[in-house]
């Protein structure tokens, strides 16, 4: 199986080297330090897996399946703990779609399930999100779209990159459909607790025996560097046959990982990061807010939840093209082109990062360009 890069992975190598001043796309909350565990980690702590369990520490999964509100539906044995959300989809995909088969696949949306598809000679085919109808897919698309060798729905909820979210409702009718052709809806959560009104979206493991959530600290917490996930599955079969593949590539997960992230994701310390993530990240989101109303030449459907969202340019040229002119002096701002997901025309901003991604000064010099562009 080769895996061909796809283009939001080219970018990110692309201006790797770049250094901005400022970023106008960052898609996670800000950081915490290493210091801020010291206290709660043990000097003691064996660095050894000996004798851990395969599925992942059971005070971490505990603690997803609580923080997901799953407690009443599912075991901490239908929890997987893996290298993040993206090993998390990686393991269900390739376990669960075989060459031949057919996949369904939200866009835009998170690029990993297209080029793992391809790369498997799977059929992908796309379900695709309308900027007029609010970055929302018609459930009657979908409906049209299922045929009896579908084995996997794949969606972001919520939405990576739009920031719109799917109803409960909705939820329900797309596990009703998959049910039809017994495919597995996938379900790509990273951004589950960031909505922005309304509760947390509920996760299609509870919803659906096919169901599968998966999630990680990376987004919400800002903890990407520990490259700590999960996948929920009450279908146990999804879980072991992952835990398989792990075996073959990974192997197992880092210990120091899962004990930061336990410590991370215990109540009182998640309520204060959680709020901390909301304050920051609205406080962002008004200001981007009011900054695209102020521009002629872009346009947004408001995210729902999450960090990032889709701005439509209204401009003779392309998101790569102005993506290029601001990375480059006098600007040096880093965005990210929407023809990452296949939409050229779009740019992705986010609100995340907290102070340390200036986003006052990366819009400052968006105006500047875009000033310069129209002069």
């Amino acid at each position: 199986m080769h895996i061909k890069i796809h283009r939001l992975f080219e970018l990110l190598l692309e201006t790797t080297s770049a250094q901005p001043e400022a970023v106008l796309g960052f898609s996670l909350a800000e950081s915490p330090k290493l210091g801020d565990f010291l206290a709660d980690l043990d000097p003691n702590l064996s660095l050894d897996w000996s004798g851990k369990s395969f599925n992942g520490l059971p005070e971490l999964r505990q603690h997803v399946l609580t923080h997901a509100n799953l407690t009443d539906t599912c075991h901490i044995d239908d929890v997987l703990i893996t290298a993040g959300t993206a090993e998390a989809n990686f393991m269900s995909i390739c376990q669960l779609v075989q060459p031949g088969d057919e996949m369904i696949v939200d866009v835009p949306g998170w690029p990993q399930p297209l080029v793992l598809g391809e790369a498997i000679g799977a059929q992908v085919r796309p379900l695709v999100r309308r900027e007029e109808n609010a970055w929302r897919f018609d459930l009657d698309d979908l409906a049209r779209l299922i045929r009896p060798r579908t084995k996997l729905i794949f969606l972001c909820n919520p939405n990576n990159p739009t920031g719109q979210i799917m109803r409960e409702d909705e939820l329900h009718e797309v596990v009703r459909l998959a049910e039809r052709v017994g495919a597995y809806v996938l379900c790509d959560e990273v951004y589950a607790g960031l909505e922005w009104h309304g509760p947390r979206v509920p996760s299609v493991a509870g919803l659906y025996e096919r169901g599968i959530s998966t999630g990680s600290v990376s987004k919400a917490l800002g903890l990407q560097g520990l490259r700590t996930g999960w996948l929920i599955c009450r279908d146990r079969k999804v879980i072991f046959d992952a835990m398989v593949m792990r075996e073959n590539s990974s192997e197992i997960m880092n210990v120091m990982g899962e004990m930061i992230a336990e410590i991370a994701m215990r109540p009182p310390r998640y309520a204060a990061a959680m709020h901390k993530a909301r304050a920051d990240g609205a406080q962002n989101l008004q200001l981007l807010d009011q900054f695209i109303e102020s521009r002629r030449e872009l346009a947004w459907q408001k995210p729902a939840a999450g960090l990032i969202g889709l701005c439509r340019l209204n401009a003779p040229i392309t998101s790569d093209e102005l993506g290029k002119r601001l990375l480059a002096a006098p600007y040096r701002t880093f965005s990210i082109p929407g023809s990452a997901y296949g939409f050229p025309q779009h740019i992705r901003l986010g609100v995340g990062g907290g102070a340390a991604a200036k986003l006052s000064q990366g819009l400052a010099q968006l105006a500047k360009c875009l000033d310069d562009l129209r002069s």
